[in-house]
């Protein structure tokens, strides 16, 4: 395998027909990878299945990398939509079954720091529930804010646009959250709230 060479050298030779090389991207990127898929998704499992279909998608779309960013950068836009779309299809009901079993192991285990822990699961449980009913736009800036732990501007970068934009985009995914929050989890949100 070379080394040695830049990322752009590598992408261009990759666009030549040399895509063994290739390997000394997905071999330089990959723990940066699976760390933001670690972020967005709980199950090592599915975070690795993910991680996988991230450096397929990059090599599919290489032709598209005009290299206006640095490579780690467009990765990185890909590894979110990737995480994002994995988690919409997973939908609400894995998440209520995982809700059913965390409730019913909480039965069986007296203690009350063991009951904190399955109720914020719980918690954590709803708020992605809320998310996952958000438009992807939403729940796009919300998931790179919080789960991603990105900062305005790095959110900005990921998608092309101005700092102020994403913080507006942010504010109004917030106030969409909360009215999900409230209309379809009232007696959580008002538990909480006690």
């Amino acid at each position: 395998m070379q080394t040695g060479l830049t990322d752009i050298e590598i992408i261009q030779q990759v666009l030549k027909g040399n895509q063994s090389v290739y390997a000394s991207l997905v071999n330089k990127y990959q723990n940066y990878v699976f760390t933001i898929v670690l972020r967005y998704i709980n199950s090592r499992e599915d975070a690795e299945e993910v991680a996988q279909d991230v450096f397929v998608k990059a090599y599919r779309s290489l032709s598209d990398f005009r290299g206006e960013s640095k490579f780690s950068t467009w990765l990185y836009t890909i590894t979110t939509t990737s995480c994002i779309t994995f988690l919409r299809k997973k939908k609400l009901d894995v998440h209520s079954l995982d809700n059913e079993k965390v409730m019913a192991h909480a039965e069986n285990i007296d203690g009350g720091m063991r009951a904190n822990q399955v109720e914020q699961k719980s918690r954590v449980t709803m708020v992605n529930q809320a998310i996952a009913m958000l438009s992807p736009d939403d729940a796009q800036v919300i998931t790179l804010f919080y789960k991603g732990e990105q900062s305005l501007d790095e959110i900005a970068q990921v998608l092309g646009q101005e700092t102020n934009t994403v913080k507006v985009r942010l504010h109004r995914a917030r106030q969409r959250l909360k009215e999900k929050m409230e209309k379809h989890f009232r007696a959580e949100v008002r538990d909480l709230a006690m």
